[in-house]
């Protein structure tokens, strides 16, 4: 394909309309700079109960249409606004009955028993809207397993109808962790035919899983860093007993770094932070640095602080982080934690926090400006997550000048390069076997670095300059865009 693909973006949630986690935050992110690199693109996901409160203009697209699933008859609705400061269409799947409730997927921390009747709804009306929508798309790009039935219905249950014929299907794993499993029960109503119930199809462990559908049936597989396509297709501890599918599929699996928007993490801009400041000057940190503490009541000391912005769970490094902040506090630093979670550490913590008062900052809540504040009031970003697709928050606290300190995996192995393994290149720190001794080792190095303020400055406008806004990323899509789209055509032909 020499033309620009027409893409269809379709997820289960997009920033600024909803969002529980990173993929809200890509999804939101991703379109614009397809849009500025000339690719027309175009979105789609579910109108729940929280896009109503934002009092949106929405425009009716096209006349109701009828959905049938789980043996009865769901009349759906077409809505669609711009994303925005853009001209990128976002379309919403309305129907009230399964998406106008309190969560997105879950209420009271227990999903929703009906998520697989839901997001096999959501999934029959992406697909059935394209006869009504302006632009055919070229290439439907899936995300997760909530999308993970698009590509399985369009080579199975519309695979003779002709509209649908050439268009090709883009899937990208976020978290192989979480995979859509459901009971083989839901064949039925869902509309699939029995025999790709298989584990040459949609079966995994007699049950039916909406990841695998996608993995499966997707003419191109990406991920979110290289790293992570390597070691989901080669380990059980990362593939989640997907590895032997994703390695039968490696020519078509591609791992692409995310990126961050730098029209909302932008220290030289950010109203949300109490001095602007660039890699060019590194004044208006030191401002920030102050603020930061002022603001979590820690003294104003020019000991390095430490921040942390996180879900406070196993996968995040809280086991390690539990083993060791006795250790990481014995230093001359201070520690701001932003996050929630598992119970077990905001217990753990609540009662660090008390012991270690002047030192230790909890902030157990949901709190953006003070994430802020923390990426650019830090010297130090904290990241030992044990399993890490590709992560954000490294790749934000790069762009304010906190060195990130992280457990060598996934998309952190990606964009971290320890110091003081290649000192010309380095910009934070990182260690290889995930215990408390290497942790204490690797702080204590950047420690070390912290004390040459001539050498961190040097080393903290550096990582300022590098380059992980979405452009590059943007690139890579677009020539898997085209791949899909070429494979596509030749399966045709």
């Amino acid at each position: 394909m020499n033309k620009e693909p027409n893409i269809l973006i379709v997820s289960s949630e997009i920033v600024p309309f909803a969002k529980t986690g990173g993929l809200a935050d890509v999804a939101g992110a991703l379109p614009k700079a397809l849009q500025r690199q000339g690719t027309n693109v175009s979105l789609v996901m579910p109108l729940y109960s929280c896009i109503y409160k934002l009092n949106l203009d929405l425009e009716d697209e096209c006349e109701p249409c009828i959905i049938n699933i789980a043996g009865q008859d769901e009349q759906v609705s077409i809505k669609s606004t711009k994303l925005n400061g853009s001209e990128i269409k976002v379309f919403f799947v309305q129907c009230d009955k399964f998406f106008n409730r309190e969560g997105l997927y879950q209420e009271n921390g227990k999903d929703y028993e009906d998520n697989d009747i839901r997001f096999a709804l959501f999934s029959k009306a992406v697909i059935e809207m394209l006869k009504s929508a302006d632009e055919k798309p070229d290439v439907i790009h899936c995300n997760d397993w909530q999308t993970g039935l698009i590509p399985a219905y369009l080579k199975t249950v519309y695979a003779n109808d002709e509209f649908y014929k050439d268009i090709a299907t883009v899937f990208t794993i976020h978290n192989i962790a979480y995979q859509g499993l459901f009971p083989a029960s839901t064949m039925e109503k869902i509309g699939l035919p029995w025999e790709i119930f298989t584990m040459y199809g949609v079966e995994y462990w007699n049950q039916i899983s909406y990841l695998k559908a996608g993995l499966f049936y997707a003419d191109i597989i990406t991920t979110v860093s290289p790293t992570y396509a390597k070691q989901i297709k080669s380990s059980e501890e990362f593939g989640k007993g997907m590895q032997g599918l994703l390695e039968s599929r490696e020519q078509d699996l591609f791992g692409i770094i995310n990126g961050i928007d730098y029209e909302v993490w932008n220290p030289a801009e950010d109203e949300l932070i109490s001095s602007k400041y660039s890699h060019a000057n590194l004044r208006g940190k030191t401002n920030c640095k102050k603020d930061l503490q002022k603001a979590c009541g820690l003294p104003m000391e020019n000991n390095p602080v430490i921040g942390m912005v996180s879900r406070l769970a196993d996968q995040k490094g809280f086991d390690l982080i539990a083993e060791s902040l006795d250790s990481i506090l014995a230093n001359e630093v201070q520690l701001v934690i932003l996050g929630t979670g598992d119970p077990k550490y905001h217990e753990l913590l609540e009662a660090k926090a008390f012991k270690y008062d002047g030192k230790l900052s909890l902030n157990l809540r949901f709190d953006d400006p003070l994430a802020h504040k923390i990426y650019s009031g830090s010297d130090i970003f904290l990241m030992p997550s044990k399993d890490e697709p590709c992560g954000l928050g490294q790749l934000i606290a790069l762009r304010y000048g906190a060195l990130p300190l992280v457990f060598k995996t996934g998309g952190l192995a990606d964009t971290v390069t320890d110091y003081n393994e290649d000192p010309a290149n380095g910009n934070g720190f990182s260690f290889e076997e995930y215990t408390e001794l290497k942790l204490a080792e690797t702080l204590k190095r950047a420690l070390e670095l912290y004390s040459n303020k001539r050498k961190w400055n040097t080393v903290v406008k550096s990582s300022m300059e590098k380059d992980f806004s979405w452009e590059i990323s943007a690139a890579s899509y677009v020539e898997v865009y085209k791949k899909a789209a070429a494979k596509k055509t030749a399966s045709i032909v």
